[in-house]
């Protein structure tokens, strides 16, 4: 995991820390391949022309779905790093401006266990959102097997549910109870909505849930994937991923909410 640190109060957390991970994915052979960062664990490579000052945060184990909390001082992120106790991907939050990760276990959060992902600050930054499978025992779920070659599948498991913890990982609220694919859940800075992508259609489409009265209401209809879906700083649109199957790539839409 790497971050920038120039002009953080310039763009939304959200979209910040997505283009910072496209980049990491983007850099993943080319570190491997160069793994001495110049001094003081600052990481540039020459070709690189839109980003500076890159600074790696993580050293072990597979890190991603990282999340600026909203006074920017925060991160929580997934981690199946073994040597802070995940057997699969579990939610974890730090102060990436404060905490050194080579000496320095974050903060756990999903402590009842099951895989777990997509975690999100909510206003205030005392409390997280994130999906867990928890509720189908405390056991990573069998992965999919791929084949030799074979390119990497997200799992739709169905035991995913949303969840809201404390930051010491105590569970205060659970969103969603059933047996569908609940998960990618991200709040509106208004504090109000949240979006996340569900099964129950029957294919994987975004809806929105009232966090006051709990209504839900499926905002895409189309056939294909829709999901990683964030909220515009007013809370009026909403940007995510829809892939049709009949198409290679994924492409980024915006509706009104």
């Amino acid at each position: 995991m790497f971050v920038q640190f120039d002009s953080l109060a310039k763009i939304t957390p959200s979209f910040l820390i997505l283009l910072v991970s496209l980049l990491s994915c983007k850099n993943q052979e080319k570190t491997q391949n160069n793994p001495s960062p110049s001094t003081g664990g600052i990481m540039h490579y020459p070709e690189e022309k839109h980003f500076k000052n890159m600074k790696q945060l993580t050293f072990g184990g597979n890190n991603a779905e990282a999340y600026w909390s909203f006074d920017g001082q925060k991160l929580t992120f997934q981690s199946d790093f073994k040597n802070w106790g995940a057997d699969c991907d579990q939610i974890f939050w730090f102060r990436p401006f404060q905490d050194d990760l080579k000496s320095v276990v974050p903060n756990y959060i999903s402590k009842k266990k099951g895989r777990t992902t997509c975690s999100y600050f909510m206003p205030g930054d005392s409390t997280i959102l994130f999906a867990s499978t928890c509720g189908n025992g405390e056991n990573c779920p069998i992965v999919p097997e791929r084949k030799p070659g074979g390119k990497y599948v997200w799992p739709i498991y169905n035991s995913y549910e949303i969840y809201i913890s404390d930051l010491s990982g105590k569970v205060v609220e659970q969103l969603t109870n059933n047996e569908f694919y609940d998960a990618e859940g991200t709040i509106s800075p208004l504090g109000d909505m949240m979006v996340f992508t569900s099964n129950r259609s029957g294919d994987l489409e975004l809806h929105t849930m009232n966090l006051k009265t709990k209504e839900i209401k499926q905002i895409t209809t189309g056939i294909g994937y829709d999901g990683g879906a964030f909220f515009s700083p007013d809370g009026k649109k909403i940007v995510f991923e829809h892939q049709d199957p009949k198409q290679i790539r994924k492409k980024w839409n915006i509706l009104n909410c």
